[in-house]
């Protein structure tokens, strides 16, 4: 089955182009309008993703405890294109212009919905960078479509999460749950790795 990355662009008037599972339609004639330089029609930006990385951000949402520890994360559930579900994380390209902070937040809350109120550092670090491939086996992450390098993050979120765009739920497990063999085999792209990633860089694995 073909694994992409999911990355939800609504255009800026509030008009959300259909989700591109990492990618999404990158223009069309009503955001060319916009008078951003870096946005591409459909035919550039498969043109593009031929020949260039294309750059993006992913988020591991967790709730912690009042120390600090991580207890919860999560998981969103996505319907595909052809109506299959699978198990994967906030994740989003970088616009033209955009920081890397504004682009995590943005992505944040387009799939957990503006009451998630996420704790961004001034200047996030990303925990990883993610390299996924359209060749298998050349990394253990893999888009069939594109090359795109991911700056990967953990973002504790303090409100309440009301997915939104094509992301049916957020499912909150426990760090141990998270990590299973079990979730790794749900996760699209390799994302199982990722997640492992993320709790070892927050000491959360035991």
């Amino acid at each position: 089955m073909p694994v992409r990355t999911p990355d939800p662009e609504p255009d800026d008037s509030g008009d959300e182009s259909p989700r591109d599972p990492l990618g999404s339609t990158f223009g069309t004639p009503s955001t060319q309008s916009n008078g951003n330089p870096g946005w591409l029609s459909d035919i550039e930006l498969t043109e593009a993703r031929r020949r260039l990385p294309m750059i993006y951000v992913e988020a591991l949402p967790v709730r912690t405890d009042g120390m600090g520890a991580v207890v919860q994360v999560g998981i969103l559930l996505r319907a595909t294109p052809i109506g299959e579900m699978t198990r994967t994380l906030v994740s989003g390209r970088i616009r033209y212009g955009e920081t890397v902070r504004d682009a995590l937040f943005r992505h944040l809350e387009n799939d957990l919905g503006p009451m998630a109120f996420p704790l961004l550092p001034p200047s996030p670090t990303p925990f990883t960078v993610a390299e996924y491939f359209p060749m298998p086996g050349l990394s253990p992450f893999h888009d069939d479509r594109q090359h795109a390098v991911s700056l990967a993050f953990v973002v504790p979120v303090t409100g309440t999460c009301e997915p939104r765009q094509d992301a049916l739920e957020v499912t909150w497990l426990s760090p141990e749950e998270a990590a299973s063999d079990a979730l790794a085999d749900e996760m699209e792209g390799g994302r199982g790795t990722l997640i492992r990633l993320a709790l070892a860089s927050v000491g959360a694995l035991r």
